[in-house]
């Protein structure tokens, strides 16, 4: 009996989001998340002036400014570093509640939510409110932070998408074992060139993100992220979707 296979490019778009996962659809949603990491982090710079995922930099800032008694800046760095914590133990706590609910979805879920929160900061940003730039700002921070814990517990924290610092350390770690191979061809030592090709994409893609989202929010200001949550959730809603192979009807002799 032969199979009737339509509908391929949706098939594997519904197959990125899916329950089983696989490398090659790690690498897939790796990669969208990194490029939509990209455009949010840019999106930060642009609109509040604040790369949203650098953690690194808020805490050495909240040092400076305790000596500097900078009192505004300390707390405006603790807000935003809560706010990633938050949104990483909220991403685990989606993760886990939807493998005892519904297993299937339990990374559609987390990604359907993440395009709510840019919903949400579209929202935020369309009110131009009293207040809207400090709320924006703890929102990314918490899009930032959820994002990092999603794609790190799909991918068994093989993968991070919005950690530049983390992955070109990675990255410099397999160039070392690289040359140490070269220089020392008896050695057991060799640089995995499957994950350095990765990394590699994750940084270009990153890259790649960022100037699409400094352009695009610069040009449509927080409407920018409609595009955004547009992807995040057509992703969801296919990943929820059950794939279905047809057979043809056999011929009759």
């Amino acid at each position: 009996m032969q199979h009737h296979r339509t509908g391929f490019p949706i098939r594997g778009l519904r197959l990125i989001a899916a329950h089983r996962r696989t490398a090659r659809t790690d690498r897939i949603l790796s990669l969208i998340l990194a490029g939509l990491a990209g455009c949010a982090n840019a999106g930060g710079f642009i609109l509040l002036g604040h790369y949203t995922s650098h953690m690194t930099g808020y805490l050495s800032q909240i040092a400076d400014n305790l000596v500097l008694q900078n009192f505004a800046l300390v707390a405006q760095s603790a807000v935003a570093i809560v706010c990633f914590t938050t949104g990483a133990a909220s991403s685990a706590v989606a993760i886990n509640w939807a493998r005892l609910r519904a297993p299937t979805q339990q990374y559609t879920v987390p990604i359907g939510i993440q395009g709510v929160l840019f919903l949400a900061l579209t929202a935020v940003g369309a009110t131009k409110a009293y207040g809207a730039p400090a709320i924006s700002l703890a929102l990314l921070c918490f899009i930032m932070g959820f994002q990092n814990a999603t794609i790190t517990k799909i991918s068994y924290a093989r993968i991070r998408t919005t950690h530049a610092t983390g992955i070109i350390t990675d990255v410099g770690i397999q160039l070392g074992r690289a040359a140490f191979a070269k220089t020392h061809p008896q050695s057991t030592v060799q640089a995995d060139k499957a994950k350095l090709i990765l990394l590699l994409q994750l940084l270009a893609v990153f890259l790649l993100g960022g100037i699409i989202g400094a352009y695009g929010y610069s040009r449509f200001d927080y409407a920018f992220s409609l595009p955004l949550a547009a992807i995040l959730l057509g992703l969801a809603r296919l990943g929820q979707r059950r794939v279905s192979v047809k057979p043809i009807p056999a011929a009759k002799p």
